[in-house]
């Protein structure tokens, strides 16, 4: 495989190694690289969707690759979707509800310092890029690694068009940063139109359970059982072409289903931030 920056594997391995457990084998290094990547656009998108009008936009760079090669590409030579194209989907959907959190990450920059009492709390916000304004409900809850409840709430929002809501800060100081996460969504009509979870904490911090993750076919549905929170949950096959409605996604403990949209698997098998090290 090309690698053209004679740097980047560095790089790479410098900034995954802050964030995530090191890998175990280099499959998983694959995959926490991916994430990794992901991560980061995400990131910088949604706070810059989160801010319209100081920022108006963000540029995809880049799409595809000319030839099989390492590169920061969403889309690999072979037309494979690595995990941020699955993500790009959801930071770019034209109605889309993100945190602003704050936690290790933001008062413990580099996750290196010694741990003490900082802030964890999250500010939700639903971006609205179409022409009409939008109603829904904000849909949140706060939960441990066992996805057990341990705060929620709800609330119904009208985003104008081309436009964005802010909702009231939660302030969640009270916990341990490395048990806790948030699922929030948006729901119209009764259908979650976008959804996430968060941390408060670096993900090699974060007590994961082991979620004992499980696939059932039938036909071209794909569903998912977890006993726990399952962070990133990628579904692979060994023949490296088949192309989910969703993948790398977040789940708390149940089921989530998926539709095959390209490809037949051959032996389809699936992991998640849990299984890295």
């Amino acid at each position: 495989m090309h690698q053209r920056n004679t740097a980047a594997n560095g790089k790479i391995l410098k900034y995954l190694s802050a964030t995530y457990l090191y890998p175990k084998d280099f499959a998983h290094l694959l995959y926490a690289s991916q994430l990794l990547q992901a991560d980061a656009i995400r990131y910088g998108v949604e706070h810059f969707r989160r801010y319209r009008g100081r920022c108006m936009g963000a540029v995809v760079w880049q799409l595809n690759d000319i030839w099989p090669v390492a590169s920061w590409a969403s889309i690999d030579y072979y037309g494979r979707w690595k995990a941020l194209h699955y993500a790009e989907r959801k930071m770019f959907a034209p109605v889309m509800i993100s945190c602003e959190e704050t936690g290790e990450l933001s008062e413990r920059p580099y996750c290196i310092a010694e741990p003490k009492p900082i802030e964890k709390s999250g500010t939700l916000h639903v971006a609205n890029e179409t022409f009409e304004a939008v109603t829904g409900i904000v849909r949140w809850s706060l939960r441990d690694s066992e996805s057990k409840v341990l705060e929620s709430g709800e609330e119904t929002v009208t985003v104008p068009a081309l436009d964005g809501v802010w909702l009231e800060k939660k302030d969640f100081s009270s916990y341990d940063e490395r048990e806790i996460h948030m699922t929030y969504s948006f729901i119209v009509d009764g259908k979650a139109v976008s959804e996430n979870t968060c941390l408060f904490t670096a993900p090699k911090h974060y007590y994961f359970k082991n979620p004992h993750l499980s696939l059932k076919q039938e036909g071209s549905r794909i569903t998912v059982t977890a006993d726990a929170y399952a962070k990133n949950v990628e579904l692979y096959d060994e023949s490296g072409d088949v192309r989910f409605s969703d993948n790398y996604f977040d789940m708390d403990a149940g089921e989530y289903t998926v539709e095959i949209i390209e490809g037949t698997p051959v032996n389809l098998q699936c992991r998640s931030v849990f299984d890295i090290a």
